[in-house]
């Protein structure tokens, strides 16, 4: 089971790193426009992501309110509080990158300052496929890919400096430090629906189709950083890899 859960984070692995590089590459010289540009994007992404597997803060609070009676009957009260965490730690992703964009724009945000990219519209469409075609193994890679390895946050909070950089550093690390271990939950979770040689395939198949999206998503957020040549020699390169 461990060689298997070792698979499946080896093949998501290179697509998290091009992500990090994307956010590097941004990182290094973005001003201030550009800066407006990705959290109007990333704050849409944090409040609206409706995929079949994650239904947005609005619905799953509202399902946690519905389920609430239930703790302590068919609801373990471990599990429901483990539930309230994660969405507790959601808003406030959104609350702490919505400052920095508010401080940026130098007014309070609306809701239409929030935009849903191209690739972003196309990475929710494959998530929403692959969880509702009732394959246990598609629905678990999905599980897996949510969060890009949270690279992006990784490499926000490398930030130096002041003003901006140190706003972004502090809220990445809040971001990373909530999320840098779920993948290897994820992964668990993945391993245990890989049951034949099969299925292991069919999960690597489904691993790939959504990062390769997520990159995608991530460069346009961007604003293209990396060629789409780059980023296949730099996904070939790091197969295999440990970072």
């Amino acid at each position: 089971m461990r060689n298997i859960e070792r698979q499946l984070i080896a093949t998501a692995r290179p697509y998290w790193e091009a992500e990090g590089e994307i956010a590097r590459r941004f990182f290094a010289r973005a001003a201030k426009d550009d800066h407006i540009r990705y959290l109007r994007a990333q704050l849409w992404k944090e409040l609206n992501p409706v995929d079949g597997y994650f239904n947005g803060l609005h619905r799953e609070l509202a399902r946690l309110v519905e389920i609430f009676p239930r703790v302590g009957k068919d609801v373990d009260r471990h599990d429901y509080h483990y539930l309230l965490t994660q969405l507790t730690q959601e808003f406030n992703h959104f609350v702490v990158l919505a400052d920095i964009l508010e401080h940026l724009l130098g007014r309070k945000i609306r809701r239409s300052d929030l935009v849903q990219l191209p690739e972003e519209k196309k990475l929710g469409d494959l998530r929403r496929k692959l969880t509702k075609s009732g394959s246990a193994v598609a629905r678990a890679a999905v599980g897996l890919t949510e969060g890009g390895g949270a690279r992006l946050f990784r490499e926000g909070a490398r930030l130096k400096g002041a003003g901006l950089n140190r706003m972004t550093a502090n809220a990445m690390q809040i971001i990373y430090d909530d999320e840098k271990d779920h993948f290897r939950e994820a992964a668990r979770e993945a391993t245990r629906v890989v049951t034949t040689k099969k299925k292991l395939a069919e999960m690597k198949r489904a691993l790939v189709a959504v990062s390769t999206q997520r990159v995608a998503m991530r460069n346009e957020m961007f604003g293209f950083p990396m060629s789409d040549a780059e980023i296949a020699k730099f996904v070939a390169k790091h197969n295999g890899t440990k970072r």
